[in-house]
């Protein structure tokens, strides 16, 4: 009879790297093409804001308040859609949200008015709903913990890369005409037909769980089971066991709500308003693409160089810390240049500090929290972030009708990541003293014989 330490040395050095290698490109390759275009059809609407805003009569507050409407949806039921995830199953769940969401997403195009703008906005944000921290806690089935930071980075990369092609592509399919549909139309059609696709293909060959998989052999899938498993004992014996009740309500899911908040905040509101800062210096809509885009060269290369070096050293908190505080920075500076070329650069330091910051983050929830607790406790900090996409959207537009200019807007973002980077720390510290305490009531109930 083996224990499940025995099992986990089954696989030792090139054999173990050369099973999570496998997991690696069979499950990342597909999950990150779908994370690309639910990004796409999230945030194309900033590119089709440049004709869709005067065709059906929008202003930046109502754009604002409109393109922010999706993330109070998103809000309202991402915790459900969690929830019913862990009830039944990752691979059927990510494929309903994909194939509802291609629906609605196509559905932008045929908006007429403000209602509704406002109206598929929020449908899209519903639809949408669970899908990040359904793939976050996926990849906790799937990658033990030293590897996750980066794996979530090669993930994370798929954000700035939407901007980074997207924004280009999307610029372009501004020039495309026909049918009686405007260019802003057919781009929210073409760019929608993907992710009903990609449904098909998830729900045909995702697996749930490496004892489900067909690709590894049996003692490679035994070893990365019992290696998870181990990896979950280990928390529920070592911290406090969370019900899904006290994952929601806990200090530290909460103030990692409220960073989270901060870096939706600022990756929304520099994502949609961009283009229409750039266009303003006289770019055509293909250059405003493609100049809008250039920032997140930075985004990818924090995102990967972050997530690599957290895990290389094994520290998650200043890994968040620092990066969020190179954001702040680059908006302070975005704000108070008037030079294009100094404004793309300041940008480069808000992505590459906003997008930096999210591998080593999401890399946190799992060392303090496993099993149902950690899928809602991931939710209720996915969904309160969710919330910084309404508030600074709306807020950024709101300033710029007020005043004329962005400057205003971005000011307020750099403030917020300055509080974002205190609430980092705030957690390390509550984590550390529940740490201690747990260590010492675990200690009293089992003493050493």
């Amino acid at each position: 009879m083996h224990g499940p330490n025995e099992h986990n040395h089954v696989l030792t050095g090139d054999a173990e790297l050369q099973t999570i290698k496998k997991v690696t490109w069979r499950i990342l390759p597909l999950v990150i093409l779908c994370y690309f275009f639910a990004y796409l059809d999230r945030t194309n609407v900033g590119v089709g804001a440049l004709q869709m805003n005067k065709d059906i009569g929008l202003t930046a507050s109502m754009f604002g308040f409109g393109s922010g409407l999706f993330f109070i949806m998103y809000f309202t039921m991402e915790v459900p859609s969690n929830l019913f995830m862990f009830r039944y199953g990752v691979r059927r769940w990510l494929a309903r949200i994909m194939f509802t969401w291609g629906l609605v997403a196509g559905g932008m195009a045929f908006v007429k008015g403000p209602i509704g703008f406002y109206a598929m906005r929020a449908l899209l944000g519903a639809a949408k709903a669970g899908f990040y921290p359904a793939i976050v806690y996926y990849f906790a089935q799937w990658f033990p913990a030293e590897y996750r930071a980066r794996v979530l980075g090669y993930l994370n990369v798929a954000g700035p890369l939407t901007f980074l092609i997207g924004a280009p592509i999307s610029g372009a399919l501004l020039n495309v005409s026909g049918l009686g549909l405007h260019g802003w139309q057919w781009m929210f059609i073409i760019e929608a037909i993907p992710a009903i696709i990609l449904a098909v293909v998830v729900l045909k060959y995702l697996p749930d769980n490496p004892g489900t998989s067909t690709w590894l052999k049996g003692n490679e899938a035994t070893w990365l089971s019992e290696k998870l498993a181990q990896e979950a004992a280990d928390i529920h014996e070592h911290v406090r066991d969370y019900t899904v009740v006290q994952a929601l309500l806990s200090p530290p899911v909460l103030v990692l709500g409220f960073f989270m908040f901060n870096v939706v905040i600022t990756v929304y509101s520099v994502g949609f308003f961009l283009p229409q800062i750039v266009s303003s210096f006289g770019l055509s809509s293909f250059h405003t693409g493609v100049v809008s885009a250039l920032p997140y060269i930075a985004g990818c290369i924090g995102m990967l160089l972050v997530g690599w070096r957290s895990d290389v050293t094994r520290e998650r908190y200043f890994h968040v810390a620092i990066p969020m505080f190179v954001a702040a920075v680059g908006l302070a500076l975005a704000a108070m240049s008037s030079d294009l070329t100094i404004k793309i650069i300041a940008f480069g330091l808000v992505s590459f500090g906003s997008y930096g910051c999210v591998p080593a983050f999401w890399s946190l929830p799992s060392t303090f929290m496993s099993g149902k607790a950690m899928a809602g406790g991931i939710a209720v900090i996915n969904s309160i972030g969710a919330l910084g996409g309404f508030a600074g959207l709306w807020i950024m537009g709101f300033l710029k009708d007020a005043t004329g200019s962005f400057s205003g807007g971005l000011y307020f973002l750099a403030g917020m990541d300055g509080l974002a980077v205190l609430a980092i720390l705030l957690v390390r510290l509550l984590l550390s003293r529940q740490r201690k305490k747990d260590s010492r009531a675990y200690d009293k109930e089992c003493p050493s014989p």
